[in-house]
Formats: structure tokens, sequence, C-alpha cells
């Protein structure tokens, strides 16, 4: 668990960390090097939970290779879906990370979105939709091992 108190924002208690798959963790299908032990390192603190369309196919083997079971969407709706995934969890209890127009949703509905800029882009709607944006997703794992960062952006 993460547990920070934000002037404005008053005590956030985070105990899940939702994770969109492809373009976030993964390019064109393939993990981002040095992502396991990334995770791994979170893990201790956090539950991981991670999300995807499986736009390439690659989900039995990301999964296998992270030791996570990764939450495969059904077509059609998959913005709607990632968000009820996260409200499910409770969202005040939950950091998102993304950078697709389908994590918009799920961004805005946790009480930590963060978005990431990758080789795939990043939406302008994820993009308004976060409470933070960051370069790449190891700096965003950065801001969760040090949670005085988060603070430090976002007091008011």
């Amino acid at each position: 668990m993460i547990d920070l108190t934000i002037p404005g924002m008053g005590n956030v208690q985070i105990l899940h960390l939702v994770l969109d798959v492809n373009g976030t963790l993964a390019v064109d299908g393939t993990l981002l090097e040095g992502m396991p032990r990334a995770l791994a390192s979170l893990a201790g603190r956090l539950q991981i939970h991670l999300i995807t369309a499986d736009t390439h196919g690659h989900k039995d083997e990301i999964d296998r290779i992270l030791g996570i079971e990764s939450i495969r969407l059904q077509p059609g709706g998959e913005t709607a879906q990632k968000a009820r995934f996260v409200r499910e969890l409770g969202g005040r209890q939950c950091a998102a990370i993304g950078q697709g127009a389908n994590d918009a949703l799920m961004l805005s509905e946790a009480i930590l979105g963060i978005a990431v800029l990758s080789p795939e882009g990043l939406c302008v709607d994820a993009l308004k939709s976060a409470r933070i944006v960051m370069p790449d997703i190891f700096s965003a794992f950065g801001l969760l091992e040090n949670p005085q960062r988060i603070v430090a952006t976002l007091r008011t």
C-alpha cells in the first residue's frame, strides 16, 4: 500500500495498480526491456492488475513472462470495460497507468491516473483524463516507488 497525505486532496491510500498492456508495458506486443524487474519491485507494495485488449495476440506470452494473469477485454466497448474494472476495485484506492484512447476513462476513475508517453504515442483524451503525465512507464513507476514525488506534483 502507498499511503499519502496530499494537501488539497487529503489522505490517499493506494492498494491497486491497474496497467494497460499494449502501448504502456509493451510496444508492438513485445514487453519493454526491464519490465519484469520493474513490476516485481512494485508487487510488494501494490496489487498489480494488467488489462488488455490483446491487440497483438501476445497476452499469454506476456502473462508467462511477468507471472501475472492479465484480464483480456471483450471486443467492443474496451474503454467502458477498463473504467468499470477500476470502479469495481474501488477507484479511490487505485492508481492506473495508460496512454491510449481506451485508457482515458480508466485514468479518470482512478484516484491517481498517470498518462505516459509511449513509442505508440499518447492520446489527447488520455492526457486530459490523467492527474499526472510522465515521459515513460519507468518514470511513472518511479513515482510509485518514491511517493513524495506524487505529493509534490499534486499538492494545491
